[in-house]
């Protein structure tokens, strides 16, 4: 333990003592990958630390986003909002169902437009990774794999010959849509991810590769998710293993609160793999990386943007959720944060009336019930485009990022002389440090989820060098850490012009170079408000201690050139709640009584199995009145609806928009999609399957709330079935 108890939830001030090492030496030969130059000369390669754009250590911000689950009409603009979030790459999943539900007859048109999608992706200046499948998941039925393929009898995910038969032409199609927009054309799509989540021998990965090669796919980065553990070993630069954290998932058989090891993610480590992601396929498993893992930079593609809810596991998500685990993964290694997802959607309509989510009655992917069209994913940008808290948190790190992050790439990982013993060790601050052995930045991360970590009284660093370099104490004046504080700090930052940052207790999100010999770094506050942001700069042998604040939030010193260099603490980006409005809403009837719920036997570890379409006769109902006149197609007009009950769906006329497994949050949906169908006159539908006591109380529970609060007081009734407030707003 660091340190004595003080009061309630307080510690004392204790060492925090690091010992920091010259980085490792850098691989860069051994890599199999694509034509790494463009027609215009610019070049894209990898080593061990990071990937190199022209020559220059890259460290870029990757966004999921999923072309097929979104109008095409929106891309646009949403794709301009990931961008302007600070993300440089876009990765998207090809669905084979969404593509060829049925044998032969393939749709590419509308919201299935792959090709359209890269073009208006790289109008919005970002790449493009196309993550190929075949078997994708993503929560799509069979995880991608049309009925007709497992029809067929084949082996899938093998390398049985009639398998791959089958996969041929779906390269192929792919690899006709991306044509002349690869890297190598002066396109976008600088990389290609081969299957997902795969656990067999490395030689069927490889089989992909070649298939992806021969269909031309010749791009600089081919991928893979480095988890689980392949079957045989992958010869060393085929493939590179991206990697991911999730802070809690949907996937889980357990109706408790962070099960296995999700408080890992919270913990800094150099340890790469993750055993939480998708352990109902993959089971309980310890987490061990490859023997060649550090040969390999550390990128990421899954780090969970927010989380589903499935129909047994109602996840509600917290925007320091994914922040925490994010900075974690930064100060653990990684150079890039991709995310899964960044930008919700909705599952597109079927070609045969079949339904496209994954679902524990399908043949194949059939461990859990997700919703039929709901995939909002609590992300940055919602199944709207609505933007949440964490878009404004994750655009800082990436500004972090974009500012520093060639020099981060350059720094190894080295974790605290006294660290978290484990699950239960909520007392011992959890920090560490990247660096090059002279510079770096301090990672700090006191927050869990589901957990109540203890203000941190007093806390100063002492950051012991090599090679005889003086050790680094800051900050000067100790500093209090309340619970939940995130922070990333510098030390011995050149800010160029022979002024040097020798410590500051902000994060450094910007720099800009002036005509008029002025040179601006702007820095984001990460202590409370009320608390001093403390920044040393060193001139020569002086270094001047200078204190920012709400009334002082810029310090300039001229160095020895003329040039005048400035240090801006910028004010912290505040969200102003939109105006609402309520809406009228007339009861059609009562809910029957709830269902049973049954469990599914698909699985060894049943969980219950969601309502199916006949079940919503048994809703209650209402319908929404919406002012004459109103102009739905008004593009920020938010329909949210403040419920209680078991399942909602959302209906215009007979036309089914929308569903939500409850989690104690509001559906939200976009008027603006679907003003030419409210422009019928067709009434706004909604309803809501009760929910039982017995399914969240009891002995036996068959529904896990991850919020405690979101467990509706029943009042001694058997379930319950309400919609308490419709408002319409002005947020998206």
């Amino acid at each position: 333990m660091s340190g004595l108890i003080l009061g309630s939830g307080v510690h004392a001030a204790a060492a925090h003592t690091i010992t920091l090492a010259p980085p490792a030496a850098t691989r860069t030969e051994g890599f199999h990958l694509g034509t790494a130059t463009a027609p215009d000369g610019s070049t894209l390669t990898v080593d061990s630390r990071s990937l190199i754009l022209n020559g220059h250590r890259w460290t870029p911000a990757m966004g999921e986003f999923h072309f097929s689950r979104y109008p095409a009409d929106e891309w646009a603009g949403e794709l301009k909002k990931m961008k302007a979030g600070g993300i440089d790459i876009v990765a998207t999943y090809v669905f084979w169902i969404h593509h060829e539900e049925v044998r032969d007859q393939w749709d590419w048109r509308g919201q299935r437009d792959l090709r359209r999608f890269i073009q208006t992706a790289a109008e919005a200046g970002l790449k493009v990774i196309v993550r190929l499948g075949p078997w994708c998941h993503g929560e799509v039925r069979d995880g991608g794999i049309p009925d007709w393929v497992l029809e067929s009898g084949v082996k899938v995910r093998s390398d049985d010959p009639a398998y791959l038969a089958l996969v041929k032409p779906l390269y192929a199609q792919i690899a006709a849509q991306t044509e002349g927009l690869l890297w190598k054309d002066g396109g976008p799509v600088v990389g290609v991810q081969l299957e997902n989540e795969y656990r067999g021998p490395a030689e069927h990965l490889l089989t992909l590769k070649h298939l992806a090669r021969d269909a031309g796919f010749d791009v600089p980065l081919y991928t893979r998710t480095g988890w689980p553990e392949l079957s045989t070993p992958m010869p060393f630069g085929e493939i590179l293993p991206l990697y991911g954290v999730y802070a809690e998932g949907f996937w889980d058989r357990e109706l408790t609160s962070m099960p296995g090891r999700y408080w890992s993610g919270f913990h800094f480590s150099t340890l790469r793999v993750d055993a939480n992601i998708a352990n109902e396929a993959l089971g309980r498993r310890d987490a061990q990386d490859p023997p060649d893992i550090a040969d390999y930079p550390y990128l990421t593609c899954e780090i969970g943007g927010g989380m589903m809810s499935s129909y047994h596991r109602r996840i509600r998500m917290e925007p320091a959720d994914v922040l925490a685990t994010t900075l974690v993964k930064l100060g653990s290694g990684s150079v890039s944060p991709g995310y899964y997802m960044y930008h919700g959607g909705t599952n597109p309509d079927s070609a045969t009336g079949i339904t496209l989510m994954e679902e524990q009655a399908t043949a194949m992917t059939n461990w859990n019930d997700m919703p039929v069209k709901n995939y909002d994913f609590q992300a940055p940008l919602g199944q709207y485009g609505q933007i949440r808290p964490h878009y404004y948190g994750l655009r800082d790190l990436h500004r972090f990022l974009a500012t520093v992050g060639d020099r981060i790439a350059e720094m190894d990982t080295a974790l605290p002389d006294e660290r978290p013993a484990g699950a239960e060790d909520h007392e011992t601050l959890r920090w560490a440090v990247r660096s090059d052995g002279h510079s770096g930045f301090v990672f700090i991360n006191n927050y869990e989820r589901g957990a109540t970590l203890p203000d941190h009284a007093g806390v100063q660093f002492t950051l012991a060098r090599p090679d005889g370099l003086a050790p680094v104490t800051f900050p000067t004046r100790p500093v209090d850490l309340p619970s939940g504080a995130q922070a990333i700090w510098p030390f011995e930052l050149d800010l160029g012009h022979g002024v040097t940052l020798a410590w500051a207790t902000a994060m450094p999100v910007g720099v800009q170079t002036f005509d008029e010999g002025v040179v601006q770094w702007t820095f984001a506050r990460t202590l409370p408000a009320e608390a001093d942001t403390d920044v040393a700069i060193r001139r020569g042998d002086r270094v001047s201690l200078h204190h920012l604040n709400q009334d002082v939030t810029a310090v300039e010193v001229m160095a020895d050139d003329g040039t005048l260099i400035r240090l801006r603490l910028r004010a912290p980006t505040t969200i102003t709640p939109a105006s609402s409005t309520a809406l009228a809403v007339a009861s059609v009837r009562s809910a029957a009584p709830a269902r049973e719920i049954s469990l599914s036997a698909v699985q060894a570890q049943a969980v219950a199995t969601a309502p199916a379409d006949d079940d919503f006769a048994q809703a209650a109902e209402w319908i929404i009145g919406l002012a004459p006149g109103f102009d739905a197609a008004q593009p920020h007009a938010l329909l949210r609806l403040d419920y209680v009950g078991d399942v909602a769906r959302f209906y215009i006329g007979d036309t089914f928009i929308t569903d939500d497994y409850y989690n104690g949050r509001p559906l939200e949906i976009g008027l603006a999609r679907h003003a030419d169908l409210i422009a019928t006159g067709a009434p706004l539908r909604v309803l809501i399957l009760p929910l039982r006591r017995d399914a969240v109380q009891g002995d036996q529970p068959k529904i896990f709330f991850s919020d405690p609060s979101a467990v509706p007081d029943f009042a001694g009734a058997e379930a319950i079935a309400q919609l308490n407030i419709v408002d319409l707003d002005a947020s998206l």
